[in-house]
């Protein structure tokens, strides 16, 4: 029976990919390119994601593309294995929706959470670190991951959906990682962070976004630089942060008002 590994982003998706070719394996890799961790999830019809998303892309893709994932995963007689990690907001909403949606299907799963395992940090270096996303780890140590699936326990299964749906009960703007698990938090949670990373001089949103990034790494990874930047948008909107430009463009500036 041939393997279907399901990665959690795009990002990670790529990194199994060669990982799995370097093992000589011809398992077939299938990306999630959805992050419900952020945005409403009272329902998973592709369409309520896709014409949220569609103030960032086009709706219509993105609905084609969600319906493709879950077609895949709805027909396949292939072996299941679900990659994440419960230390990224993302990972974890994914594998949390994932659960709900397979109900009692058999799947197995790769947490690698808490592994010491090599990751790439945004300076391009590389470090071992127990506090990592899939989407970071680098290919070699996901290469020595493989085979090692378990199937997921029925208890974990179980808590797992209703967790899901508790947050889908509560459908807040963001999810976020803490020692409780994954929890729901306000629009704003992230603009304290942002507003601390920002200087009283001129800087791009590229950089004060990835700044945020960089300081919000560790130990659990939280939002992706899309949501970053609508929280941008909206401080300048707010008169909390000044604009040369169109925030939208991340190669305009800001600046803390004077």
């Amino acid at each position: 029976m041939r393997t279907l590994h399901i990665a959690p982003t795009d990002s990670a998706g790529g990194s199994l990919i060669r990982a799995v070719r370097d093992a000589g394996r011809d398992d077939e890799v299938l990306p999630f390119l959805d992050d419900p961790s952020c945005g409403p999830i009272e329902s998973d019809e592709p369409s309520v994601r896709a014409t949220w998303w569609a103030r960032f892309y086009e709706a219509s893709e993105v609905d084609a593309t969600l319906r493709r994932f879950w077609d895949r995963v709805d027909t396949t007689d292939d072996r299941l294995v679900v990659w994440f990690s419960r230390h990224s907001a993302c990972e974890l909403a994914f594998f949390l929706a994932w659960a709900d949606r397979l109900g009692d299907r058999a799947y197995s799963i790769i947490d690698v959470t808490g592994r010491r395992l090599p990751v790439k940090r945004r300076d391009g270096s590389v470090t071992l670190s127990r506090h990592q996303s899939v989407s970071i780890v680098q290919a070699d140590a996901l290469k020595s991951l493989l085979g090692q699936e378990q199937p997921i326990a029925a208890q974990d299964r179980d808590e797992s959906r209703r967790h899901w749906r508790r947050l889908r009960d509560e459908n807040a703007p963001f999810r976020i990682v803490t020692e409780a698990g994954l929890v729901s938090t306000s629009v704003d949670h992230f603009d304290p962070l942002l507003l601390a990373q920002t200087a009283p001089e001129w800087q791009t949103v590229a950089r004060l976004i990835s700044d945020t990034i960089g300081y919000n790494s560790e130990p659990y990874f939280q939002i992706g630089d899309v949501m970053l930047q609508a929280r941008v948008v909206a401080l300048v909107d707010e008169g909390r942060l000044v604009a040369d430009g169109d925030p939208r463009n991340r190669a305009s500036r800001v600046h803390l008002p004077r």
